[in-house]
């Protein structure tokens, strides 16, 4: 008969301790300084996406400002701009101030959006950029968007505008795409080429 094979058993898993570090140790600082710094992290990250949320909103908004065809005239824009842009909290703001009893201090979404609402009259009125709908080019390109990468939107032509002189505007970002890039010399250039 053969001798019986004693089969090894599994060692049950022990659960791994673990280490505990006095407070003022180098290696508990240094686990702090790690926490902090993957706090700070996760709040940028989150930062920098409410930040690309807002950003595709803003554009997605004069996107959808284009007309069927053809593009805008500065007067259009203007109109676009002053009419519905500014104005598209108001009704919210009427519906809290509305809910609000007499007396009682302004909520804090009033307040945030009396705020927003001002800051935006004030930028219209000192210079806004805004995506230039009044380009062909830019029009045509910015059709193709698909309204969520917001790298594409550095293709675009942007202009500023401002409610001072309604009928002047200043090409602020010239655009990167091929169909916008002037690809002959500009006026200047054929003034420095004389000169």
């Amino acid at each position: 008969m053969a001798p019986a094979v004693k089969t090894a058993k599994a060692a049950p898993a022990k659960e791994k301790k673990e280490k505990i570090f006095h407070p003022g140790s180098r290696k508990a600082e240094q686990l702090a300084r790690k926490a902090l710094r993957k706090g700070k992290l996760g709040n940028l990250a989150s930062k920098r996406g409410e930040k690309h949320n807002t950003l595709v909103d803003v554009y997605g908004f004069f996107f959808h400002a284009l007309p069927e065809a053809g593009e805008l005239t500065l007067s259009e824009l203007h109109d676009v701009v002053r009419d519905v842009w500014l104005t598209r909290f108001d009704e919210e703001l009427a519906q809290e101030k509305a809910a609000r009893r007499k007396g009682r201090p302004k909520s804090t979404k009033e307040l945030k959006l009396e705020e927003l609402k001002l800051r935006e009259t004030e930028e219209y009125r000192t210079g806004m950029e805004v995506p230039d709908l009044t380009h062909p080019a830019t029009v045509e390109v910015f059709r193709r968007w698909d309204q969520k990468e917001l790298a594409y939107i550095q293709l675009l032509r942007f202009i500023r505008i401002t409610s001072t002189e309604p009928d002047v505007f200043v090409v602020s970002r010239p655009g990167k795409h091929v169909s916008i890039v002037p690809t002959g010399p500009t006026e200047e250039d054929e003034e420095m080429a004389d000169g």
